[in-house]
């Protein structure tokens, strides 16, 4: 079935008066007011789509409605601004302002490309950087926004890999680390994937300012259907990675890794009955580095572990249906589920039954700088 890229100008009809009113000033006041706060895509269950930031308590301080599904955001400390971007094969990314000084700003990707849902600003805020599919040349490239000219798109560089997903910026300030998903899609067929016989999945550190590749490291030939997706960065630097995997159902690899710079990629060992319960697909990785902690969910498998993060040990599971979204949260983390629960790190639980939790969770914490 062909899916058509959503027409810009229907998006910004819809997303324009929306997001005005739902910025009132009382919801931005509340937000500001809160220790940290939490910010996550939905999916109404009459059928809306939009963002969400949540108080500590798991309280709905706000929501932005959004044309369609959103996924991750992303957050700049310098500006005090997010932006929610698209489920792939999205076209739009919006630009909110926490503090309320500045109206919502939409983005629309160019023709020939389609977000991927991810995106990461440099450390002065100047820059945007989103992963997109150049799809008619089945390539994966980082797009650069000027956050500073209304986020006008002002380059690209390859991600040197087919479909990327989640990027994030090293602690030089420079270096990208790139989740290259190996899956081949293109908006002509919604999200259908084009390639899993030959896939390659891919993890690259790419220089952001010149573009130019630093390393590239891929998984074993045996493992080439182990789609690399989600990632966050521990205490001591080291990248953790999420996977999916396309191959038979029956399979058993393992779905988390590491990575190092200089250092070939470590997937790590599980218990089989922890491994078997994620059913093949990590959704969401998140990293505590208060708690030297790291945190797994797997909507398919309703199951989320926490990975001691110096030994790479299991140290906690626990069964939630449908659980996704992540993000630390004291000594501990928050968790977010379609079936609209909001788990917070202390146990206590919140139901939104309208609300069906996307995929991530960010956490901004008090004064505006985001807690890793």
């Amino acid at each position: 079935m062909r899916t058509a890229l959503i027409d810009r100008r229907d998006f910004l009809r819809a997303a324009g008066a929306s997001f005005v009113a739902a910025m009132a000033p009382n919801a931005w006041a509340d937000t500001l007011a809160a220790d940290a706060v939490f910010a996550t895509a939905f999916v109404k269950r009459d059928g809306g789509f939009g963002a969400a930031v949540l108080s500590e308590a798991g309280k709905i301080l706000h929501t932005l409605d959004l044309p369609d599904r959103g996924h991750d955001v992303t957050f700049d400390p310098v500006s005090k601004r997010s932006v929610v971007f698209a489920r792939q094969p999205g076209t739009f990314a919006v630009v909110f302002d926490h503090a309320g000084r500045e109206p919502p700003l939409t983005i629309a990707s160019i023709a020939g490309r389609h977000f991927f849902g991810h995106g990461v600003f440099s450390p002065d805020g100047a820059l945007l950087y989103a992963t997109e599919n150049d799809f008619d040349n089945a390539a994966g490239v980082v797009g650069v926004y000027d956050a500073r000219a209304k986020f006008n798109r002002v380059g690209e560089f390859p991600t040197y890999g087919m479909g990327p997903h989640e990027l994030l910026l090293l602690g030089d300030g420079r270096t990208l680390a790139i989740a290259n998903g190996g899956i081949e899609t293109h908006p002509d067929f919604g999200r259908a994937e084009l390639n899993i016989a030959t896939m390659k999945p891919s993890y690259t550190l790419v220089d952001r300012v010149t573009g130019d590749l630093i390393e590239k490291h891929e998984l074993p030939p045996a493992l080439h259907q182990l789609s690399i997706r989600h990632m966050d960065r521990d205490q001591a630097g080291t990248v953790w990675f999420g996977c999916q995997y396309r191959g038979p159902a029956t399979d058993r690899p393992g779905l988390v890794g590491r990575a190092a710079r200089g250092k070939e990629l470590e997937l790590l060992e599980m218990p089989q009955d922890v491994l078997a319960g994620f059913r093949n697909y990590i959704g969401s990785v998140a990293a505590n580095p208060a708690a030297g902690t790291v945190a797994v969910t797997s909507p398919e498998g309703n199951s989320l572990a926490v990975i001691d993060a110096a030994s790479g040990r299991i140290v906690a599971t626990k069964s939630l249906v449908e659980v996704c979204g992540l993000a630390p949260d004291g000594a501990a983390f928050m968790a977010t589920t379609g079936a609209g629960e909001i788990v917070g790190g202390a146990g206590a639980s919140r139901s939104e039954p309208d609300y069906v939790w996307d995929n991530h969770m960010l956490r901004i914490a008090a004064g505006g700088s985001k807690a890793a």
